[in-house]
């Protein structure tokens, strides 16, 4: 029986159409067992973009296909789930192939064929999907930039010192953290220390950052210029009066 690798994706800007992971994983597992085929282990990337630099299941996956001769290629629910850049996802077709390993797909037949015809088909699926991929990233970002104009926080991450609010859809004070980002501003304003000092003050107390890692003179820095404490929103130049509670 075949062996083959399986690999799954959902991306973080359109959850909802790629399918859950365990919804491609059936899909694998049905069309191996169909197909004469036996999946020796399945790969996964979940909540995260199509960049390659992201993508800490797929870097496994090629890894272990190097250094796997019984396995004669890689399984996945659709094309798309693979790449949706046409350049990205030619250059891992072609690496697979290099290695000697098919690339088969549930949904589309034949996908690694070297025929013109099917590899211009292909190729098409591939600009269709980065298209595709370009309007969710504008609709995204002109959501985000209206949120921003009507005082809402469109940011990626929530900024230390604060938490999320869903219920408001806005940020909420973290009175920790608040403590915190005052005494950085009461340091710089009245003890007039330096941003590396106010630093190793906080290092010093065992205060960590928001990921759990000590303080640098840059995130003191980044503390004291966000907006964001002083009661505004900013989103690629927009800039407005935020909804939420200022800190400072």
């Amino acid at each position: 029986m075949k062996k083959y690798f399986g690999y799954c994706r959902v991306s973080t800007e359109n959850q909802k159409d790629d399918k859950t992971i365990q919804y491609q994983i059936e899909s694998i597992k049905q069309f191996a067992k169909n197909n004469g085929i036996e999946i020796s282990q399945i790969f996964s990337d979940e909540a995260v973009s199509g960049s390659i630099g992201n993508r800490p299941g797929l870097a496994q996956l090629l890894y272990q296909i190097e250094h796997s001769p019984d396995i004669e290629g890689v399984l996945i629910y659709r094309l798309d789930r693979l790449a949706r850049d046409v350049v990205l996802q030619e250059n891992l077709i072609k690496t697979l192939q290099n290695l000697g390993k098919r690339l088969i797909s549930t949904m589309e037949p034949d996908l690694d064929s070297s025929d013109p015809t099917r590899k211009m088909i292909r190729q098409i699926l591939g600009v269709i999907a980065e298209y595709e991929k370009a309007l969710i990233t504008m609709r995204l970002s002109a959501g985000r930039l209206l949120k921003a104009g009507q005082g809402g926080y469109a940011g990626g991450g929530v900024p230390f010192g604060y938490k999320a609010d869903r219920l408001n859809h806005r940020l909420a004070p973290d009175e920790a953290e608040a403590k915190t980002v005052r005494r950085i501003w009461y340091l710089r304003r009245y003890k007039k220390l330096s941003y590396g000092k106010i630093a190793d003050t906080l290092n010093d107390d065992g205060i960590a950052t928001q990921k759990g890692k000590k303080w640098a003179a840059y995130t003191i820095w980044y503390v004291l210029n966000n907006p964001v404490y002083r009661g505004f929103v900013r989103y690629r130049g927009v800039r407005g009066k935020g909804s939420h509670e200022a800190l400072l």
